[in-house]
């Protein structure tokens, strides 16, 4: 019950919070980050690279060539046991200069035990339009271990996927000239009808003129003034600094995995009679060996004869009347029932089925 209680008090404490700054909320359109991609080898390993060559053994022979060094596929085989072949990934920020470094993930592709102490070799990162962007490579840190023996193994933190800080760089930029624009877009972080209307007003409201439309609940449209053309950048920053009214619908989150249920303040109920019970029921297994007694005929054998034991308890659950004008008085009435996080599950699901649950509920 604790659990459920920390939750509603910290989701409470923020719902409370209306007044947002934009910056926030909304993210302006065409400055995002870019997902890039690349095939590479991690060299160095302490025998725990790939024992299947089939992602090795030509990209190997192919470096080597490249190395004046020529090498048949065939030989490799069994020979490559400190190599794991891997996917590097990295987000590249929209007009992040050459020369600038990112942060890439490592992760294995192939059956590596371990990248631990492993050095990531010079791997070019493509965009979706097939262009280099950077270049990555560098010692891989995975944050922990792994120590094993015959019998027993100590293992700390994921291995097969790390991280070099700083481990790539931009040989190419994804260049937006926002100073050149006349008409921006904002992009709500979480699409509202009333909030985007709330965010379109108090712009105009700002800049004393009607620049701003919301055009769907997602996206505000924003025309840049005539005294901030040519310098939109100082335009955008002022816009970001507004603080609006935001309004969430009302919605019960809960993940049925974990029993956590996050219940928002503008959740409420229609009065009604709710009874909760629960049937446990436990089977304990006791097998009992049965030896053969003194003088026993020819024949007889130790056997083992099974013990089950069945016990069924069924709580008594009594009517009680749950009505809740607010968060605060929902909670005090469900907690009179002495239910647990998982009990609160199963009471919400049924409430939203009778229709009493004013909300969203949202399983994850």
């Amino acid at each position: 019950m604790k659990n459920f209680i920390i939750v509603f008090l910290s989701f409470l404490l923020i719902s409370t919070s209306y007044a947002e700054r934009i910056k926030d909320i909304a993210n302006w359109s065409g400055i995002r980050e870019n997902q890039l991609v690349g095939y590479g080898l991690v060299v160095g390993l302490n025998g725990t690279g790939d024992k299947d060559g089939t992602y090795l053994y030509q990209p190997i022979a192919n470096m080597l060539s490249r190395m004046g060094i020529t090498v048949n596929v065939k030989d490799l085989k069994g020979k490559v046991k400190n190599v794991a072949a891997v996917m590097v990934t990295a987000k590249l920020p929209t007009n992040v200069k050459p020369g600038a470094k990112i942060d890439v993930q490592v992760s294995s592709i192939g059956d590596a035990k371990s990248l631990q102490g492993g050095t990531l070799l010079m791997t070019p990162l493509t965009g979706p339009d097939g262009e280099v962007y950077a270049l990555a490579q560098g010692p891989i840190s995975i944050g922990g271990f792994i120590a094993a023996g015959r019998a027993a193994q100590a293992i700390k933190n994921h291995q097969n996927v790390g991280y070099i800080p700083e481990g790539a760089i931009v040989e190419r930029a994804v260049p937006v000239n926002m100073n050149a624009k006349s008409e921006l877009n904002l992009l709500l972080q979480f699409p509202d009808i009333t909030t985007a209307k709330n965010i379109a007003e108090k712009i105009n409201d700002t800049f004393k003129a009607g620049i701003a439309k919301a055009l769907d609940p997602g996206t505000i449209a924003v025309t840049v003034p005539s005294n901030y053309r040519g310098n939109v950048i100082d335009f955008m920053a002022e816009v970001e600094k507004i603080e609006v009214s935001t309004d969430l619908p009302a919605r019960v989150v809960i993940n049925e995995r974990t029993g956590t249920v996050v219940i928002g303040s503008h959740v409420k109920i229609t009065p009604v009679a709710l009874a909760h019970g629960g049937l446990t029921i436990t089977i304990k297994e006791t097998p009992e060996v049965v030896q053969p007694p003194p003088l026993a005929p020819r024949g007889a054998a130790t056997e083992t004869v099974p013990r089950t034991e069945v016990k069924a308890e069924e709580k008594q659950a009594s009517l009680l009347e749950v009505q809740g004008s607010t968060v605060g008085e929902l909670v005090k009435a469900l907690n009179a029932l002495g239910v647990t996080p998982k009990d609160l599950i199963s009471i919400l699901q049924a409430l939203k089925t009778s229709g009493a649950l004013k909300a969203d509920l949202v399983i994850m």
